[in-house]
């Protein structure tokens, strides 16, 4: 088999673990959105699939070349199997709610949370066992402190920039102030990379398909720019199921999509620019885990649930095109998407 159909076929195995499972699960969401369900488990387990289908492509269809880490990756598929399970009991076979902080979950969502904490804890010690000379062949090197911390801190600015740009201009300054102020606010942050550590497995799974994986692919056939901008698009349609079925209700699906892919296009152009400066793949994980984990904490709610039924308009569009275009799709004219003259 030469080296261009395994490619190929690792690609293809990536696509259908990634896309294939996210809307098969899709079907689910549907259908337990028109009765009602909690679907709050659907989500953490769709970020671990990217990285699944790399790992399934790279199992399934070596080179003969490239050493995987097969504990750790042992461990992350298991740990998504568990999620893809929990999430489909959450549906079929609806337990009682669980009273969780003040409001009530279900007992399959908390039992996923566990599946998230364990099968982080237990990844880091298999990246150990798997050994240097195979984290270095997959890509899971810490490396390049400097810029990685550069970035990691530039991502937190510009987040809660565009953050206060949203409040002021809902007229809700003196709110950003209030929560920029409040003790519970610094607690949360100063908590959030002890948080990281216990349930990185999901943010990795996401940016360990998308940066790691495709974006190389992607760049390689269009070029550097429009290989981001191509996998930012990519990136949104596959939220497709969240979308329509858990951000908002169905009939503002078709907002929530329009307003997923801005986000996913100037986002990965910061994330795409983040790794292009580090070349470790940690440093996206880690933004992403700040984007997803800054919004309650920004909004003062301190609950996942901020994420959930969202109110979107058309009129919010015009705005989030502006500011995050400005903010974070500023740096497609950095030197790291400069194609080099031959």
């Amino acid at each position: 088999m030469t080296m261009t159909n395994i490619k190929k076929k690792q690609l293809f195995i990536f696509l259908i673990i990634s896309y294939g499972v996210t809307y098969l699960m899709g079907l689910l969401m549907w259908y337990g959105s028109g009765v009602s369900m909690d679907l709050s488990a659907f989500p953490s387990a769709q970020m671990m699939y990217p990285a699944a289908g790399v790992m399934l492509a790279y199992l399934l269809v070596g080179d003969g070349e490239r050493k995987v880490t097969r504990w750790f990756y042992g461990c992350f598929l298991l740990a998504t199997v568990l999620m893809i399970v929990l999430s489909i009991l959450s549906v079929l076979a609806p337990g009682q709610m669980m009273p969780l902080s003040g409001s009530e979950i279900s007992i399959w969502v908390l039992a996923q949370q566990f599946v998230m904490i364990g099968g982080s804890i237990l990844c880091w010690p298999m990246l150990l066992l798997d050994g240097k000379e195979r984290r270095r062949a997959c890509g899971f090197q810490w490396k390049n402190w400097k810029p990685a911390l550069f970035c990691i801190l530039l991502f937190f600015v510009l987040y809660l920039l565009r953050a206060g740009i949203a409040y002021v201009l809902g007229g809700e300054g003196d709110f950003m102030v209030e929560i920029l102020t409040s003790s519970a606010t610094w607690i949360n942050l100063l908590f959030m990379p002890v948080n990281f550590l216990m349930v990185f497995i999901a943010f990795f799974g996401e940016e360990y398909g998308w940066r790691y994986y495709l974006q190389p692919i992607l760049q390689e056939r269009f070029g550097l720019r429009k290989g981001v901008l191509i996998l930012g698009v990519v990136w949104g349609l596959w939220h497709l199921p969240c979308d329509f079925f858990y951000y908002v209700t169905p009939d503002k699906g078709i907002i929530m999509t329009v307003s997923q892919i801005i986000t996913c296009v100037t986002l990965g152009i910061f994330f795409a620019y983040a790794y292009g400066k580090t070349n470790n793949i940690w440093v996206p994980v880690i933004l992403h885990f700040m984007n997803n984990n800054l919004a309650p904490v920004i909004t003062g709610t301190y609950s996942a649930d901020v994420l959930q039924n969202q109110d979107v308009t058309w009129g919010m569009i015009p705005s989030a095109v502006l500011i995050n275009g400005i903010l974070f799709g500023f740096f497609l004219l950095s030197g790291v998407f400069r194609e080099e003259k031959v």
